[in-house]
């Protein structure tokens, strides 16, 4: 049990909840205006330039035009007039759905070189404190981990604590992609780690895609570690309300839409990623036929059948996993509602044995781990139920070679 499950302290948490509403609403409009103060970020000015710019005469298309329409560009160009503006704008392209991913591979390393170099010369500059020129050097550090050798950089943003998405695999060629939706805490310089590796998307998405290839090597798989949103810090009220969620899942959505191919896409969201996931489900593309949620705060919904999505939902929760004792429920906006592993909310229960704890959720060995490997191939009668019953894979058959 946890501490929230009697009445009286049920109505006192609901009363908490709702004094906070007006601090929320005070917040949120102190950040905007704030944040409407602020001039162009790189992205911002490299997609400027790119709305300025011609080609052979020609006005280039509206980023913001739907991926096919983009994708239909590009192919039309020369390689060496999408060479041009790769180096011309390195950032628009780098984050364009619809731009080839080869092509955004290699923007995305020219954008990385060139914020490595106003990194290098912050960590040098006199006007900054101490702490702002260390800052820098950490900054710098990690663009060159994300330009090392074979890297597949699909998306990059450096304005603030930044964003990211990194490919493990081929998107052109895989016959399953599986997306891995961070929690809080996510940016730039958490993107990976050396300590509690398989904590953090690179970890994470290295992890699962090893494991997919393990359950079944005949299916070419890709995996994205996708942390192209601007993630709540800490357990704040960013992490209690859904504003980055909803952020978050006109991004999610973005990306799923502009994927190469019509290969089944399975979204991995853990912790915070799972209201990102939740609030995205209604509007992604019939192409997602898994969302698979670990570690979650609540999905915004009270049932799963309210997510409107075609796709099955799976969820787990290790025993350990503080998440358990953070109250499930929605009062003016803040908590994310329901339990996803709860019997009255209709999702297919997963065994996360092994886990141990929130962040353990993709630590090889577990059956968490496992799980997720046999949603991301498709070999659904594979899974591991977290009840003795099986009935989580009622209904489905395996589809992929073992």
């Amino acid at each position: 049990m946890t501490s929230f499950d009697t009445t009286p302290q049920l109505n006192v948490w609901r009363a908490l909840l709702a004094l906070a509403v007006v601090f929320v609403m005070l917040a949120t409009t102190g950040w905007t205006a704030l944040r409407n103060q602020r001039g162009d970020t790189p992205l911002q000015a490299s997609l400027s330039a790119w709305e300025d710019g011609r080609i052979a005469g020609h006005r280039l298309p509206d980023p913001q035009s739907e991926p096919t329409k983009l994708a239909r560009f590009f192919a039309s160009l020369t390689e060496r007039d999408r060479a041009g503006l790769v180096h011309k704008y390195p950032l628009a392209v780098g984050n364009m759905n619809g731009a080839p991913v080869e092509l955004r591979y290699r923007a995305n390393r020219i954008a990385l070189a060139e914020a490595r170099e106003v990194e290098r010369e912050r960590m040098h500059d006199q006007r900054l404190t101490p702490a702002g020129q260390h800052e820098a050097g950490r900054r710098l550090h990690r663009f060159e981990d994300l330009m090392e050798k074979g890297r597949h950089i699909l998306a990059f943003d450096p304005d603030g604590s930044g964003r990211v998405a990194e490919v493990f695999g081929d998107l052109d060629t895989a016959d399953r992609v599986s997306v891995v939706v961070p929690g809080v805490d996510t940016d730039l310089l958490t993107f990976q780690r050396t300590h509690r590796k398989y904590s953090a998307p690179v970890g994470m998405a290295e992890s699962l895609y090893a494991a997919e290839r393990e359950a079944s090597p005949s299916t070419r798989t890709a995996v994205i570690a996708w942390a192209d949103y601007t993630a709540p810090s800490g357990l704040g009220i960013d992490s209690a309300t859904a504003m980055r969620a909803e952020e978050g899942a006109v991004r999610l959505n973005a990306l799923v839409r502009a994927l190469p191919g019509g290969a089944p896409v399975s979204l991995f969201c853990h912790s915070y990623g799972s209201v990102v996931c939740g609030v995205a489900a209604h509007s992604l593309p019939g192409r997602v036929s898994d969302i698979a949620v670990a570690g979650s705060p609540g999905m915004r919904v009270e049932r799963a059948a309210q997510l409107h999505t075609s796709a099955q939902v799976w969820a787990m929760r290790d025993a350990d996993d503080w998440i358990q004792d953070v109250p499930y429920l929605e009062v003016g906006g803040l908590g994310h509602g329901a339990d996803p592993v709860s019997a009255g909310f209709g999702a297919r229960v997963l065994s996360a044995q092994g886990a141990k704890g929130h962040a353990g959720y993709f630590e090889p060995g577990t059956a968490s781990l496992m799980n997720f490997a046999e949603i991301g191939v498709g070999a659904y009668r594979s899974v591991h139920c977290a009840h003795e019953d099986g009935v989580c894979r009622t209904g489905l058959s395996g589809t992929a070679a073992a």
